[in-house]
């Protein structure tokens, strides 16, 4: 009696977990398929946006500009085609992985799929700011070089220079905010940096310049009492 009560027992079991398995098999088969369909598709989406960006030799327009000198420095070798075609791809691998998650009815998962999908496009926004960033930077030092040599004063390069890190510095806070990092205390330090540099140079402009200014004076006052 025993030994059949433990027979059914398993048997029950047994036909339990295969029942769930049969149940199961459908779902897993369709979504391994919408995987390998949807891998395809971003590996085609990817290479093609690669390909795209290679002839319009986007690469020479970055060098032309001199950003590519930015992120030459940082180790990384410059190929903005490869780098934009990964993008789209993993973008089109998650939305697969997505699709496959709520056929599997993986509901945590799949909303933390939504959450990093909706963030992709903050991503690419705040990489085009660094870029305009870095362009109006440069354009910016250029002319601040190019001007204060014309009117024959010094430090031309150091003020190209404060101006290009002013600019890099404050388009990084504007991709930060797009990231949707906390810059406050980030946008507190810079502000005490910049108003010390301010008062610093003024300062010293103060003390550099007061003999100067008061000849100048001296100077109208006797042109005045004539």
């Amino acid at each position: 009696m025993f030994v059949q009560n433990l027979t059914s027992t398993l048997y029950g079991s047994l036909a339990s977990v295969w029942l769930g398995v049969m149940a199961f098999m459908p779902k897993f088969i369709g979504a391994l398929i919408v995987l390998i369909i949807g891998l395809v598709i971003a590996s085609v989406f990817g290479s093609v946006i690669e390909q795209i960006i290679k002839s319009v030799k986007l690469d020479g327009l970055l060098k032309k500009i001199g950003v590519s000198q930015y992120i030459d420095r940082s180790g990384v070798r410059l190929d903005s085609g490869r780098f934009l075609g990964r993008i789209v791809y993993w973008f089109f691998a998650i939305v697969s992985i997505l699709a496959v998650s709520n056929i599997l009815g993986l509901d945590v998962f799949s909303d933390f799929l939504k959450q990093v999908l909706l963030y992709v496009p903050n991503i690419v926004v705040a990489a085009l700011i660094m870029l305009a960033t870095l362009v109006v930077a440069r354009f910016s030092k250029t002319l601040v070089v190019a001007s204060v040599a014309t009117a024959k004063l010094h430090a031309a390069n150091f003020l190209g220079s404060f101006v290009w890190w002013i600019i890099v510095v404050f388009g990084l806070i504007t991709s930060l905010m797009q990231l949707g990092i906390n810059v406050y205390v980030l946008q507190t330090v810079i502000t005490g940096v910049v108003a010390m540099l301010a008062i610093a140079g003024g300062i010293a402009f103060g003390l550099g310049g007061k003999d100067y200014a008061a000849s100048l004076i001296e100077k109208l006052r006797k042109d005045t009492a004539e």
